[in-house]
C-alpha cells in the first residue's frame, strides 16, 4: 500500500509539474524541508529541499513571470510554452523520483513515470489554455496563467497530503486531451460542411 501512496504522490507532483513546472518543486521543497508529508534528506534527491534549490525555483518562478508578461495581452509565446513545459518534465521526473527514494523505493522508474506525468499534465492544460485564450478577450486571458499556478499548486498540496487524488487528477488531464481533440475535429468536420 506504501508504494501505491508514493507513486500517487510521485506522480501527482509530476502532473502538476506539467501544468506550471515552479510551484510544485517549491511547495515540495519547503514542506519535506518540515518533514510534512514528504523528506528527501538522506536520498539521492535531497537537494530537492535545500535553500539553494528553494531559492532557485523562486526565482526561475518570477523570471517566467516577467517574460510571460512582457507583451500584455498576447499571451503567452509558443517558445515560452515549450521551454515551461521542458522544465516541467525535467522538474515533475526529479519530484517522482524523490518520492519513490523518500518511500525507499528504487528511485529510477520515478524519472521515466514522472516526464510522462508532467507531459499529460502540459498536453492537458496547455491545449486548455490555447483554446481559452482564443475565446476570451485580451483582458480576461491575462488571468489564465494565475489560474493554471492555481490549479498546480492545489493539486501539487493534495498529491503531498493525500496521493489517491492524483490518479483522479491524471484521469482529468486524460478527459481533457480527449475533450480537446474532439472540439478540435468537430471544428474541422464544420468547415468540411461548408464547402
Amino acid at each position: 500500500m506504501s508504494l501505491i501512496l508514493d507513486i500517487g504522490q510521485g506522480a501527482g507532483l509530476s502532473g502538476s509539474s506539467g501544468v506550471r513546472p515552479y510551484l510544485p518543486p517549491l511547495l515540495a521543497g519547503a514542506l519535506a524541508r518540515g518533514n510534512v508529508g514528504l523528506d528527501f534528506s538522506g536520498t539521492s534527491y535531497s537537494f530537492l529541499e535545500s535553500p539553494w534549490w528553494l531559492a532557485l525555483m523562486f526565482a526561475l518562478a518570477v523570471a517566467s513571470y516577467l517574460l510571460e508578461r512582457r507583451r500584455p495581452g498576447a499571451g503567452t509565446s509558443r517558445q515560452v510554452e515549450l521551454g515551461l513545459g521542458l522544465l516541467g518534465l525535467a522538474f515533475g521526473a526529479l519530484l517522482f523520483a524523490g518520492s519513490l527514494a523518500d518511500g525507499n523505493y528504487t528511485s529510477w522508474p520515478g524519472l521515466i513515470g514522472g516526464a510522462a506525468c508532467a507531459a499529460l499534465g502540459f498536453a492537458a492544460v496547455a491545449g486548455l489554455l490555447r483554446r481559452t485564450r482564443r475565446r476570451i478577450d485580451a483582458s480576461a486571458a491575462s488571468f489564465l496563467t494565475a489560474y493554471a499556478d492555481l490549479i498546480s499548486l492545489a493539486l501539487a498540496g493534495l498529491a503531498i497530503l493525500f496521493p489517491p487524488i492524483s490518479f483522479l487528477a491524471l484521469a482529468g488531464f486524460v478527459l481533457l486531451l480527449i475533450g480537446g481533440r474532439r472540439a478540435s475535429g468537430q471544428k474541422y468536420e464544420g468547415l468540411r460542411i461548408l464547402r
